[in-house]
């Protein structure tokens, strides 16, 4: 295992962080839109997710057992260094929204590490969140204007806006409650 985290302390913080953003985009409804709609083309926010993206993966790479290519270690954590020079210098457009697909895709390993071989079945509440970040995130690197269209849409209706706020919140708390009640 890479990472200590018991399923109830994953599901503690996941509860939390998704009951934070979606009741501040609940309760700042404007400033949440405004933030969202700048965020695919804002290179402030590209740099420090791709910063945090290639420390978590060169932090990952170094640590974790590679098998067959653990012979080939240097090489890789050489190649994620360069790739990130690289990035920076030759992807611009939508660089935040690229570099927020591949935080989502390093950030669903934590969950699905803490759900494995559990006998719970609600353990499936980070686990399904797990691979909504992921497929999420695969789309969001490979098409990065999809983030652009999905904020639209969402933000187009108040209605929309709220039912969505509303929706993650909901899931917050009932991850929040569940590995408060049931996990250990």
């Amino acid at each position: 295992m890479i990472y200590s985290l018991t399923l109830r302390t994953t599901g503690l913080l996941v509860g939390l962080l998704l009951i934070a953003l979606h009741a501040a985009a609940l309760i700042h409804a404007q400033g949440a839109k405004q933030l969202l709609r700048g965020f695919p083309r804002s290179k402030g926010w590209g740099l420090v997710l791709l910063t945090v993206d290639a420390a978590w993966a060169f932090g990952l790479v170094s640590q974790i057992d590679l098998g067959e290519f653990s012979n080939y270690r240097q090489i890789f954590l050489m190649v994620i260094g360069v790739s990130y020079v690289l990035t920076l210098v030759f992807v611009d457009e939508f660089l935040a929204v690229r570099a927020l697909g591949m935080f989502c895709l390093l950030a669903a390993e934590p969950l699905l590490e803490a759900a494995f071989l559990r006998p719970e079945s609600s353990r499936l509440l980070l686990s399904v969140l797990a691979y909504a970040w992921a497929t999420l995130g695969l789309f969001w690197v490979g098409k990065p204007y999809l983030l652009r269209d999905q904020i639209e849409w969402i933000s187009k209706t108040e209605t929309r806006w709220r039912l969505a706020a509303l929706a993650g919140l909901a899931y917050g708390v009932t991850v929040l409650v569940t590995a408060w009640t049931q996990w250990a």
